[in-house]
């Protein structure tokens, strides 16, 4: 699927104005670059992330960086990401700006995932996930967490009206993923007839269309005011890591129903793969690695392959669900080092796009994966061209006990 981000910059900063702030907050600086950035950084290694378009403020916007501009040219030759990047000047309100970067998406692009600059700290593994339920026919896709809070309906007095039960609600987050064509139409319409809505979703809800709700990321905050701020100072660690390494095997035959797939990349061949998910056999072994460091069991246990849930699911959803748990049991990752074992087909014209790919689901720079391939000397079952096999060995830290 081609999918675009739109990264939205635009905002006045006037609370952060008020505050004594000189910019407005999607230019402040973070972990070396400005805070719009970080979203470009994370939307660019997301597999399916053709380009992203940054849009800035308007000229008239006197809390906005007067040099916006320059500053988008600077990140792109300091922290360049990959994928094009486009810029455009938004308008006065979040629709606007949205309708506006519409405008400047590239050609033959698929669905979008609209982005909040002031959410910084959402990941891949959530585009993943997002573009998954796109590619499964859902055509408007939102992150949404469970509220913890009773939440009451009060009227301008102040006065308790009624209170919703919990368990229907979630607070919903960005990115927002739609297929191009509904929210193309949703913008038009809102345009039409001046609607005003405070995010893409609602539009689509307004035209009577269906919205999904994905799971979303309880790290995903919205940073909104001047105190906000300080959940982008560096966090100092509670705990002592220790290092740990996972290890992963995954066996898969030949003559299934699905197509040859590995580390997320098809692979052109008549060959099929037995399976009961997508049989990505490389990403199966990475998975029960990354289930190793943490004591989570086998794949097998997790997504049971005799569950009709994940007949057919991407092994790179699965992936991001095993990488949130990781990182509720605290690991950090350091390193992957994956073989391939395979008669047939050739693996070497695939293996740099299959690292890069795999880099880009687990976050991690491009030299800190490997990817090897080999045969058996045409011995044992994948030396008679029957399947398969793979073999992932990841390095990481974990808190202490």
């Amino acid at each position: 699927m081609n999918v675009w981000g739109i990264v939205l910059a635009a905002g006045s900063g006037s609370r952060f104005a008020a505050a004594g702030f000189d910019v407005a907050k999607q230019f402040i600086p973070y972990e070396g670059v400005p805070l719009f950035w970080r979203s470009v950084q994370t939307l660019a290694r997301v597999p399916h992330i053709r380009g992203c378009v940054v849009v800035l403020p308007p000229g008239n916007n006197a809390n906005a960086l007067p040099t916006a501009y320059a500053l988008l040219e600077e990140c792109m030759q300091l922290a360049p990401v990959g994928v094009p990047v486009v810029a455009t000047l938004g308008g006065a309100r979040r629709q606007d700006s949205v309708r506006l970067g519409l405008q400047h998406i590239g050609a033959g692009c698929e669905s979008v995932l609209v982005h909040d600059a002031a959410r910084p700290f959402f990941t891949a593994s959530l585009c993943s996930r997002i573009i998954a339920a796109l590619e499964q026919g859902q055509e408007a896709v939102v992150p949404g967490v469970p509220l913890a809070d009773t939440i009451k309906v009060v009227n301008a007095t102040g006065s308790v009206q009624h209170t919703p039960q919990r368990e229907t609600l979630r607070a919903v987050q960005t990115p927002q993923g739609f297929h191009m064509p509904l929210l193309a139409r949703a913008h038009a319409l809102a345009e039409q007839e001046n609607w005003q809505v405070t995010d893409d979703a609602s539009l689509v809800e307004r035209m009577g269309e269906a919205v999904w709700i994905v799971p979303g990321e309880a790290m995903n905050q919205k940073i909104t005011t001047a105190q906000d701020s300080d959940l982008l100072q560096p966090v100092t660690p509670r705990q002592t890591l220790v290092p740990c390494t996972g290890f992963g095997y995954d066996v898969h035959r030949y003559g299934g129903e699905r197509p040859f797939i590995l580390g997320g990349v098809p692979i052109a061949t008549n060959i099929t793969i037995a399976a009961h998910s997508d049989g990505d056999t490389l990403l199966h072994a990475l998975i029960d690695a990354l289930l190793g460091c943490i004591g989570g069991g086998d794949i097998g246990t997790l997504f049971p392959d005799n569950d009709p849930a994940y007949a057919g699911i991407s092994s790179g959803l699965l992936l991001a669900e095993v990488l949130e748990r990781t990182r509720r049991a605290g690991l950090v990752l350091y390193h992957v080092d994956m073989t391939i074992v395979a008669q047939t087909p050739k693996i070497a014209p695939h293996r740099e796009a299959i690292a890069r790919n795999v880099a880009k689901l687990l976050e991690l720079p491009a030299t800190f994966v490997n990817v090897k391939a080999t045969t058996e000397e045409k011995l044992g079952f994948t030396g008679d061209k029957k399947g398969l096999k793979a073999i992932a060995v990841v390095t990481a830290a974990r808190p202490a006990l």
